[in-house]
């Protein structure tokens, strides 16, 4: 067997993230995604050429896109010859789609390759009733009139009531919202430390578009130029004056519409390759992704929805030999301010790191400045499947930038997962 490559990152594309029901209305997965990835291509000076694969996916998406990813590669101005791959792990999609990517590159069996996301809540997929697709399929299979007509037998009006998607977890029929506020209050996060996360994410993606950090990495879109959740006229005060979002009755709730993310529209992806593909084809390398982790908790009668992070860091610490603490960037997805301490909670406590990962000690603290420091999800949004690759793109620029350094990338998704990875330069 071949000695394992290096895998480099070397550039990435998103548009700018919407609100859903906002500027990028009616517009389908494929429309959002393939302006990211054109650019991507053209950028690359790869219009033409064969890519190794191209893997991309998204949470909601209509039956008729069974083949999002080949489509998408079929207008993004690559060879119809590059193959592609659809994928879907919730909220840890596209960075899953740059693992997927990044093993086959380290193998050997590809040069490059393209992994991304895309998400839309504005154009989602609505169903009729079980009851009513029944009757219409036993109609596709009659044969005679007498035939079609007995699907109809029993019939009630109320089921062509429109059933939209719901973001509920079908085990337990809980929300990601309503499982988060759980998670809060059995960590004891205070209502203001998760304000203040909230704020500091925005003043950072404020500062970062300020001094045009995100100038090659956003690509215009439909006439937006950058995210259109981020707020620079926040405070304290204001978000202290936000009722509980989910939790409302019980007085306990401390999640609010401003420390949680918006339901947003938006794709991104990013170029992986070889060292010697980067080399012959001249391209700079942005920073290297060296280890990835994948972990599952039980979210039914034992563990937090989204505390699977939690677990998988850990795991891919002790395999590259590092601590919590070795790190200059901490990139962690705010799918809610909560659910972001209540992951370094558990990291600092020696209770939960002796008997839940089996470890000697606390993982220990972070450096709260070296987190999310060009602004997190709860400020630029979060497109469920977008948002992996438009963190790997965001870390390893600042890593470049910076010149040398390492980066942990921490992402939860529904399902009670996660998916987590270091990126290093």
């Amino acid at each position: 067997m071949s000695e394992v490559k290096k895998v480099c990152i070397v550039a990435s594309k998103r548009i700018p993230f919407m609100k859903s029901g906002t500027r990028y209305t009616r517009l389908s997965n494929n429309q959002l995604m393939v302006p990211a990835l054109k650019t991507l291509v053209r950028d690359l000076g790869i219009e033409g050429k064969e890519v190794g694969e191209v893997v991309l996916g998204a949470v909601n998406k209509h039956a008729y896109q069974f083949s999002l990813a080949r489509e998408c590669v079929m207008d993004s101005g690559l060879s119809p010859h590059t193959p592609a791959t659809d994928i879907q792990k919730a909220c840890g999609t596209s960075l899953e789609a740059a693992i997927i990517v990044a093993n086959k590159i380290a193998l050997g069996q590809i040069d490059c390759g393209i992994a991304g996301g895309v998400d839309t809540n504005s154009d989602v997929p609505i169903e009729f009733k079980k009851s009513f697709s029944d009757r219409l399929v036993a109609i596709s299979n009659s044969k005679t009139l007498s035939q079609k007509l007995s699907a109809f037998k029993g019939f009630n009006p109320m089921e062509l009531l429109p059933q939209l998607p719901a973001i509920k977890e079908p085990r337990t029929g809980k929300s990601m919202g309503e499982s988060c506020e759980e998670m809060a209050q059995r960590w004891n996060i205070a209502r203001e430390d998760q304000d203040k996360l909230a704020l500091n994410s925005h003043q950072n993606a404020v500062s970062a578009y300020k001094e045009g950090f995100y100038d090659e990495l956003v690509v215009e879109f439909k006439g937006a130029k950058r995210d259109g959740t981020i707020r620079s006229d926040g405070s304290l005060e204001k978000l202290s004056k936000l009722r509980p979002a989910f939790d409302k009755e019980s007085g306990k709730g401390t999640l609010t519409a401003a420390n949680s993310t918006a339901l947003t529209d938006g794709a991104a992806c990013v170029f992986l390759c070889s060292e010697e593909y980067a080399k012959e084809n001249d391209y700079e390398v942005l920073a290297y992704l060296s280890y990835a982790q994948s972990f599952g908790v039980n979210y039914i009668d034992d563990e937090g929805l989204l505390m699977a992070p939690a677990y998988a860091v850990p795991k891919m610490l002790k395999r590259a030999g590092l601590s919590l603490q070795d790190f200059d960037y901490y990139e962690i997805h705010e799918a809610f301010a909560a659910q972001v301490l209540c992951t370094l909670e558990a990291w600092k406590s020696e209770e939960f790191c002796k008997e839940k990962l089996g470890l000697d000690q606390a993982l220990g603290e972070i450096d709260m400045s070296k987190l999310n420091v060009k602004g997190g999800s709860l400020a630029m949004g979060h497109p469920f499947a977008a948002t992996g690759a438009r963190i790997v793109g965001s870390l390893s620029k600042i890593l470049n930038e910076n010149g040398k350094g390492r980066g942990l990338v921490s992402i939860c998704t529904a399902g009670g997962m996660g998916v987590t990875a270091i990126i290093e330069k």
